[in-house]
């Protein structure tokens, strides 16, 4: 028992450094690209620039004497940390706090008055955590009609005093934090200590930190030293590719298997393409291998101080084009000797300590267990894992087991929310209940799940926000073959992590927590009524069928005319047919300002209508708000599952008994 208890804080410490890690990473990472905009800028315009140019670079003053403002300098104080903050506020709540934890980030600048890189990965953050907590307290109770009045008053609102904050609370204390990191720096320079700095960075790539330390504090501090100097050798601490491409050429030549295949393939992508990650594996596998990085870095770091090398601008990605485009034009020499030597020593050591290890008769290690291992620390697939798994790079390599699974479509609301339940109930009965599985317009995907499935016409729309995730394309959402082949996946992605016994085990041991994705407020009697149930109707044609469910959702006064003209657009795109007869035409996710309130209208149609080439004999039209109808179209996915429950709806002989078979299915 005492062990348990002391081995699980140290896990629990291990991973939440790792995902914070991550998490800070993936704020900077999205904006790489302005960083080297802002970089090929600053190497030509500055003063000691390649084209020294005073109105791009600010230095100088125009004819009348006044000092030119530039676009280096703004863009390193305003764009990069906006932007930042911005990408930090969406990961938590979307544009809402992507807007709001920018406009706090603009106080935290002003009052600082530096680049304010760390501030922003402060308060984008926070400005969309708090935006969150606060939309939540009135989920639900805004009357309709004043939406937009409340949602944008609260952010303006909120954001002016989140600004408040930055300039008089954060900013100080970032200001101080910067300063105080300054002088540490400038102690190791002045007493030739800084190569001991490799001792943290080379480990702290392996847990996903690199890109906060490099961007959050070294590139901070570059910057202000490159606007004195007009060079930092701070730009390469962290990204000198020189001791990952020592390790992997040490496995070329003394590895085994899939790594020693696998390497000069991963030393390519990590010396032209900058993706130092592609390395992490190998250094999993053999965890002695950090000493080698360690080595080459503090190598790389000291060559540079001695011939006094550095850079105008951030090293970003870390590719051997990137160190060259953003070198000093005195320090060429001095780079390509941290380079080279950084690679030297680094394959050296790496190259003895894989001897050594084969001399002992060791494995050389399981590359596509580190690689899901990494993965996992980093907690989301890798843009690179096909190479070191052997994969074709076309399907994505699972990084443990399924947690999170999305049915997306065009607009979020039909058509995804019913194979959603479909889904969500055969992976329950799988015996894996903790098994998130939601539905999401394609507008709102983000990199995040491990399993997407789509209608085969939206596929390709929705990989490129979901690049990380398995892709699962339907044409049929109430019984697709595809469903099975997704709950054998999440059963085999248990078992290889060793939680498939657990899982059925705790089905059976404990009911199933209620969902919030499955429960709304709102009773479903006032969703679905018996005004909008029509046993027989009189469409013909797709079209006419749409309109006539359409016309119920009008009488309602759940939508307007401009909705029932997005059910038809939406149609044209991607079919609603669902399967098992049935079609559930709803509007596209730009329509969804024309709902005023959640309602769902069906009909039947005995002899069955022409819809692309299917009989469907059932049309539901859907409307909803704030997932209000999510239950109902669970209810009614959970009949369109059974061919015994179809059968009693078609030979249902009035409205109250297909209110009363769609209301006890959920009983």
């Amino acid at each position: 028992m005492a062990t348990e208890t002391v081995a699980k804080p140290r896990t629990s410490v291990r991973v939440g450094v790792q995902k914070f890690g991550t998490f800070l990473s993936g704020m900077i990472m999205p904006n790489i690209g302005a960083f080297i905009a802002w970089g090929i800028i600053t190497a030509l315009f500055i003063e000691k620039g390649y084209f020294p140019t005073p109105a791009l670079g600010g230095f100088g003053t125009d004819a009348d004497g006044v000092p030119y403002t530039g676009l280096v300098g703004p863009m390193i104080t305003y764009l990069l940390p906006l932007l930042i903050a911005y990408t930090g506020g969406k990961m938590v709540h979307g544009v809402r706090g992507g807007v709001v934890g920018a406009i706090g980030t603009m106080g935290v600048i002003v009052g600082a008055g530096i680049p304010m890189f760390i501030g922003a990965m402060i308060m984008g953050p926070l400005g969309g955590w708090s935006m969150k907590k606060l939309d939540s307290l009135w989920d639900g109770k805004i009357r309709p009609g004043f939406e937009m009045l409340v949602n944008n008053f609260s952010a303006g609102i909120w954001g002016a005093l989140l600004a408040m904050l930055g300039f008089f609370g954060i900013s100080p204390l970032v200001a101080s934090f910067t300063e105080a990191a300054g002088k540490g720096v400038e102690f190791l320079v002045n007493n030739g200590l800084l190569p001991l700095t490799s001792i943290f960075i080379e480990p702290a790539k392996v847990l996903f930190l690199n890109n906060a330390i490099n961007h959050g504090v070294l590139t901070p501090l570059g910057v202000q030293q490159a606007q004195v100097d007009g060079k930092s050798i701070l730009f390469l601490l962290e990204a000198n590719p020189g001791p990952g491409l020592g390790i992997l050429l040490a496995f070329a030549l003394f590895g085994r298997g899939a790594a020693k295949a696998s390497a000069p393939g991963a030393a390519i992508i990590h010396f032209f393409g900058g993706i130092h990650e592609i390395y992490f594996p190998y250094v999993l596998m053999k965890p002695a291998l950090i000493v080698a990085a360690i080595a080459g870095g503090m190598t790389g770091i000291a060559t540079l101080s001695i011939t006094g090398a550095g850079f105008r601008a951030p090293v970003a990605p870390g590719s051997i084009i990137a160190v060259y485009a953003q070198a000093a034009s005195d320090s060429y020499v001095g780079v390509t000797l941290s380079v080279l030597l950084a690679t030297a020593v680094s394959f050296l050591v790496a190259a003895v300590i894989l001897r050594a290890s084969k001399n002992k008769g060791d494995a050389d290690g399981d590359l596509s267990a580190a690689t899901s291992k990494m993965e996992d620390m980093k907690g989301k697939k890798s843009s690179v894992s096909s190479h070191l798994t052997g994969g074709s790079g076309n399907v994505a390599v699972l990084a443990g087991p399924v947690r999170n699974v999305v049915f997306a479509c065009d607009a979020g609301m039909g058509s995804s929310a019913m194979g959603a339940s479909v889904l969500r109930n055969k992976i329950k009965a799988a015996g894996f209940p903790d098994v998130k599985v939601t539905n999401s317009a394609i507008a709102n995907l983000s990199d995040t799940y491990d399993i997407v499935v789509t209608h085969q016409d939206l596929t390709e729309r929705a990989k490129p926000a979901t690049s990380s995730a398995e892709h699962f394309s339907v044409d049929n959402f109430m019984n697709s073959p595809k469903y099975d082949e997704i709950v054998e996946l999440v059963r085999s992605s248990h078992q290889d992590s060793g939680a498939a016994d657990a899982a059925p085990a705790a089905a059976a041991a404990t009911p199933t927590p209620a969902r919030t994705d499955e429960v709304a407020a709102t009773p479903a009697s006032d969703i679905l009524v018996s005004e909008s149930v029509i046993l027989t109707g009189t469409a013909t044609t797709r079209d006419e069928a749409i309109d006539e469910a359409g016309r119920l959702l009008l009488a309602r006064g759940a939508v307007d005319q401009g909705y029932v003209d997005a059910m038809h657009e939406r149609e044209e795109s991607v079919s609603t047919y669902m399967g098992s007869f049935l079609a559930i035409p709803h509007g596209t996710n730009a329509a969804k300002d024309h709902i005023i309130k959640s309602a769902v209208s069906v009909i039947r149609y005995p002899n069955g209508i022409d819809w692309n080439g299917k009989e469907v004999k059932f049309v539901v039209g859907v409307a909803g708000v704030n997932n209000e109808h999510l239950h109902i179209l669970s209810s009614i996915a959970k009949v369109f599952t059974s061919k015994d429950q179809v059968a009693r709806l078609e030979s249902a002989g009035s409205v109250e008994e297909i209110l009363d078979l769609f209301g006890k299915v959920n009983a």
